[in-house]
């Protein structure tokens, strides 16, 4: 009999790998697309959404701020409060713009920011520090919140006449000033965050083995951090309001002393100029301040 005639294949001529590997390669797929421009906007929308309402009602609400002040300073109204002699915002824009060319106001702005760069510092070494130790020992505690407490309560403008005693250079005294006005919140808010660390965590760490300094790096500093970063910012407020009134007093330079001196010569555009640099000053300090703190602390952010 014949052999039937057989049928040759392509794969037959293929060897064995060749097919095996034919057979298990996956099925090209098609290049990603890259997104539109319409949607990342729309998702980055969605992801700050919150920041930008909160940027949008601040604007809305300062543009109303001016709007009143600048209505109330034009029609002269007198209602309880005068602003018959109130400049308008108008007339405090010009008084900036011929300032900005003026290097004698720039040397003010740069006086009281170095002064507070100094004074603050100081109290941020000296109060957190003290603040941490208080609250671990209650020796310390005893001997020292006593005092704190009797000097805490003084005003910084009762020191002036005090200060210009202690030190031999009005600058030295309105550094010193400007210290201990930030000092005693930073000092009482590290002193808050000691006393609220959860024990439980202090022993444990003591069961653990570690030792005084552990403990004070891994439980009790972070655990008070959110209290100190609050005693700084409020710090660095009360430290502009000590500065100002120093300047005022015994200065010869500074933003403060720019602003009497402008009451001093009649010159109300110049008066309202030095309140809004003085606001602007302490705003941008406190938001340097806050960023700081969420770098530092990245889980209160989220």
């Amino acid at each position: 009999m014949s052999s039937p005639a057989l049928v040759r294949h392509p794969e037959d001529s293929m060897p064995a790998t060749a097919i095996a590997e034919a057979g298990s390669a996956p099925a090209a797929t098609p290049p990603a697309l890259p997104a539109s421009f319409g949607t990342l906007a729309l998702r980055w929308y969605r992801l700050n959404r919150a920041g930008l309402r909160a940027t949008a009602i601040g604007i809305i609400s300062l543009l109303a701020f001016l709007l009143v002040w600048h209505l109330l300073t034009t029609y002269r109204v007198v209602f309880f409060v005068r602003f018959t002699n109130v400049p308008s915002p108008l007339a405090v824009y010009s008084s900036f713009t011929k300032a900005m060319h003026d290097p004698k106001f720039l040397m003010h702005i740069l006086l009281s920011c170095r002064r507070i760069f100094i004074g603050f510092s100081l109290a941020a070494m000296i109060g957190v520090p003290l603040g941490l130790i208080m609250g671990r020992f209650k020796l310390v505690h005893e001997v020292v919140f006593p005092v704190a407490e009797v000097l805490r309560p003084i005003p910084a403008i009762a020191w002036v006449p005090m200060a210009i005693m202690l030190w031999p250079t009005n600058e030295q005294s309105i550094v010193f000033i400007t210290f201990l006005g930030s000092f005693f919140p930073i000092l009482v808010n590290t002193l808050h965050g000691m006393s609220l660390v959860d024990p439980v965590l202090v022993r444990a760490a003591q069961c653990l083995g570690a030792r005084e300094r552990s403990i004070f790096r891994e439980v009790y500093f972070p655990a008070s951090m959110p209290h100190i970063f609050t005693g700084l910012t409020v710090g660095m407020g009360v430290a502009w309001v000590s500065l100002i009134a120093a300047e005022m007093i015994s200065g010869q330079y500074g933003i403060g002393y720019f602003t009497w001196e402008a009451y001093s010569l009649v010159q109300y555009a110049d008066i309202a100029l030095g309140m809004i640099a003085i606001g602007v000053l302490g705003l941008g300090s406190s938001l340097l301040i806050r960023g700081a703190g969420q770098l530092v602390m990245p889980w209160r952010s989220r």
